[in-house]
């Protein structure tokens, strides 16, 4: 289902040791490596992915189709395809996802809520410890 689309490419960096104060709105792709104190949405009309990295962390409402996160996040968190959740990823706070990968280590501190279409159940895939 997800391998289907072509991934949208990642046109845009917050570099580490950035700070960004206020919301940011983006299309495509977002990668952020640096620290964001607002809300981060991508736009409604286009496919979109959001890489969080490990160094990196959000302090806000975080919305896109396909999200990577391996840093902290404090705030909702809503993947509208696919959620994965990288061994270093935390989150506080609540998370709705179509379909969610989550690697040993990962931790939420928050409730997980499928978005359910019809009566479909949502996808959960367990990420396979390749050490």
């Amino acid at each position: 289902m997800f391998n289907m689309k072509k991934q949208p490419p990642i046109k845009s960096l917050i570099a580490d040791g950035s700070l960004i104060q206020g919301n940011v709105s983006f299309s495509d792709g977002l990668r952020i490596d640096g620290q964001v104190v607002g809300n981060v949405r991508a736009k409604d009309d286009v496919a979109s992915i959001l890489v969080i990295s490990e160094t990196a962390s959000v302090q806000g409402e975080i919305i896109a189709d396909h999200i990577i996160i391996n840093g902290s996040v404090k705030g909702p968190v809503t993947a509208r395809m696919l959620l994965e959740l990288q061994p270093k990823a935390r989150i506080e706070g609540d998370v709705d996802y179509s379909a969610l990968e989550m690697h040993p280590g990962a931790l939420i501190t928050g409730q997980l809520r499928p978005i359910l279409e019809g009566e479909e159940k949502p996808t959960l895939k367990l990420a396979a410890n390749n050490q």
